[in-house]
């Protein structure tokens, strides 16, 4: 059995190495690890010695406890690059698959377990598909970002803890803006989506959090600026004049003109090896706090405010003794699915307890060839009580003449210019309303 980690570093990738070790060894497996995940075995470069590492029960028996990753990892893909920016659809890169499976025969592995998020699982299946079945396959979902279409709201493992470390960070944050008076523009991982961003502005209750999910496509840096900036006038109406904004990356998504990006950046905006703009590479939340500072200092105030990224503290911490748990429970069960009847190329998914695997095939979109994601329900109750918590302007807020009138005076406006320039930013997505006051 071979074990390969791809993407970013989760919280809980050493608890499944090495709960499948122990279980695989224990089934009559010998047991190889590939170090960086796809980048050597899809190579011409690839060495036995420098590459890969022989994996046994005492190396591993203790590893849960630890963040990153003993096999390292890396974002590797084998998606044609070339289909990928003139076409739809994905397709594999031939060369690189081919050569997968050349050096996984010459090591004799039978049995593929792939440890990673959406693009390790799509290259996964393009070796499960050249395969033609002689190698068994199993996934194990691993993103902070939980955007994995598992079953039954299932958490993509490393989600709990980048929550939990999230969370009091933020709390740590808003202590500091309530202290000292100033403003935190926040962002945080979630490429595709908003899960984790929320979860942890909910938690924590950080006094407004943005989710790409509540923007449309094309929408404008000014859009996601005029946001912010009525929370802020609206926080200064209720006499408080600091807070703490917790955005999303993937946001940057929504800027559907990349010129626009490019002209604010001042450069062009570079892509992973999987296609998709470096989102490490857009600092929103500085480009925010320089949108922001501009319209304070146009009506001849100043505002304090600080930018700050939330991310890769998250990615290789310790795990929670929840994500330890489930991490060893889905590393066993992956061993078990090679050991079944199920199909050759499959998920490991875990409902109410009990193993539920989820066949590759199921997770695709038609459309695009890609592995689906699982975005936030801006319509579900969950969001309608994360929203509730938050500072943000609403429509009662302009409907309202005596609030209205408070508004107009923080933002140097008449009260019909105010509710003229922030009707979009009071737009609202749910019926909640903000009771929020801390």
């Amino acid at each position: 059995m071979g074990i390969i980690v791809g993407g970013g570093p989760a919280p809980g990738i050493n608890a499944v190495i090495g709960a499948a070790t122990i279980e695989a060894i224990n089934r009559g497996f010998e047991v190889i690890g590939f170090y960086d995940g796809f980048r050597w075995l899809s190579s011409d470069s690839f060495s036995i010695q420098d590459h890969s590492l022989e994996l046994h029960i005492k190396k591993v028996a203790r590893v849960h406890f630890a963040g990153g990753s003993i096999l390292r990892t890396s974002r590797t893909s084998l998606l044609d690059k070339t289909h990928l920016s003139t076409q739809s659809r994905v397709s594999p890169d031939n060369s690189k698959v081919q050569n997968v499976l050349r050096h996984l025969r010459i090591l004799g592995v039978s049995h593929l377990l792939t440890i990673g998020g959406d693009d390790t699982a799509l290259s996964a299946r393009f070796v499960g598909d050249a395969a033609g079945g002689a190698i068994r396959m199993v996934h194990v979902p691993k993103t902070i970002d939980n955007d994995l279409p598992l079953p039954y709201d299932i958490p993509t493992f490393g989600f709990s803890t980048a929550r939990l470390n999230g969370t009091y960070l933020i709390k740590s944050l808003m202590a500091d803006s309530r202290t000292t008076g100033r403003w935190y523009i926040v962002e945080t991982m979630g490429r595709s989506a908003g899960w984790l961003a929320m979860s942890i502005g909910m938690a924590a209750g950080a006094t407004l959090t943005l989710i790409p999910e509540e923007f449309a496509p094309n929408s404008r840096l000014q859009h996601i600026a005029d946001v912010i900036e009525g929370a802020i006038l609206k926080r200064a109406a209720m006499g408080r004049p600091d807070g703490v904004a917790l955005l999303a990356e993937g946001l940057t998504y929504q800027l559907g003109d990349p010129h626009e990006l490019e002209q604010l950046l001042g450069r062009e905006v570079p892509v992973d090896s999987a296609g998709h703009p470096r989102l490490a590479e857009v600092d929103l939340a500085r480009l925010l706090k320089k949108e922001l500072e501009e319209r304070f200092a146009q009506r001849g105030r100043s505002i304090a405010l600080v930018d700050h990224e939330l991310g890769y503290e998250l990615r290789s911490a310790d795990p929670s003794p929840f994500d330890m748990g489930y991490c060893r429970s889905l590393g066993y069960f992956s061993v078990q699915l090679f050991l079944s009847d199920a199909p050759s190329h499959v998920m490991v998914s875990i409902v109410n307890g009990n193993l539920q695997p989820i066949e590759m095939s199921d997770m695709i979109d038609p459309q695009t060839n890609r592995t689906r994601t699982r975005v936030v329900d801006i319509k579900s109750d969950s969001y309608r009580v994360a929203r509730a918590y938050q500072i943000r302007l609403e429509q009662s807020d302009l409907d309202d003449p005596a609030t209205l009138i408070k508004l107009a005076a923080e933002s140097g406006l008449t009260p019909e210019d105010f509710r003229t320039r922030f009707a979009r930013a009071a737009t609202r997505h749910c019926d909640a309303q903000s009771d929020e006051t801390e």
